[in-house]
């Protein structure tokens, strides 16, 4: 909640900001652009008990297709690169252990534009993920070789749903974008690890060029 009223409190003064930053009103043209940035992501609804996690830092970036449907309404197709993952600790075989886990996905999020400026786009919709390439760095307790090896045999998701939601602000051809996202399915793919299982939860900033 606190991370969705800090998104919500930015895109707000960068739109007070820039709100006399109109360039000529291109709602309805097709548009194509790049944007990167960073992920801030942790996790949620974790099913694990003696399970904390922290937040942390990502690449974020890709490509993007504007496609109007009339003045006020479009689709926004993207293809990101997108890094996420989370810095945790707990308890498994009764004993502690720490875990930096880095997951790049290939991020494909099919939004619903709602223009009501020149220089404003809302955006919400689904996403789709593919998990490119999972990193762990581990510290465990006494029994660290079960440990390790519990995680190695984790039945990881590849294919996960989300949703997504944000801002676009458009000065001229530059983009400052905000999006907050949630998978609505867990990481583990048949349930049936000891390891933590949880949702991953971001929020992310980009800069972008409209071509």
């Amino acid at each position: 909640m606190i991370q969705k009223i800090l998104l919500a409190s930015a895109i707000c003064l960068i739109t007070i900001s820039t709100v006399k930053a109109q360039d000529e009103d291109r709602r309805e043209n097709f548009e194509f652009g790049a944007r990167a940035g960073i992920n801030f992501s942790n996790a949620w609804d974790a099913k694990q008990d003696e399970f904390r996690a922290d937040t942390k830092a990502g690449f974020a970036g890709g490509v993007f297709l504007g496609i109007p449907i009339g003045k006020f309404l479009g689709v926004q197709p993207e293809l990101l690169i997108s890094q996420k993952g989370i810095k945790s600790s707990g308890i498994l075989f009764e004993q502690t252990y720490s875990n930096t886990r880095t997951t790049t996905y290939l991020d494909i999020p099919l939004q619903v534009q709602l223009k009501p400026a020149p220089f404003l786009t809302l955006l919400a919709g689904p996403q789709f993920s593919y998990l490119l390439k999972q990193k762990d760095e581990f510290t465990f307790g006494v029994n660290s070789s079960a440990q390790e090896q519990e995680f190695k045999n984790e039945n990881i998701r590849k294919n996960i749903l989300g949703f997504t939601a944000g801002a676009d602000i458009i000065i001229q051809h530059l983009l400052i974008s905000g999006r907050i996202g949630w998978d609505m399915q867990n990481n583990i793919g048949d349930g049936t690890s000891t390891t933590p299982r949880y949702k991953n939860q971001w929020l992310q900033f980009t800069l972008g060029y409209i071509i």
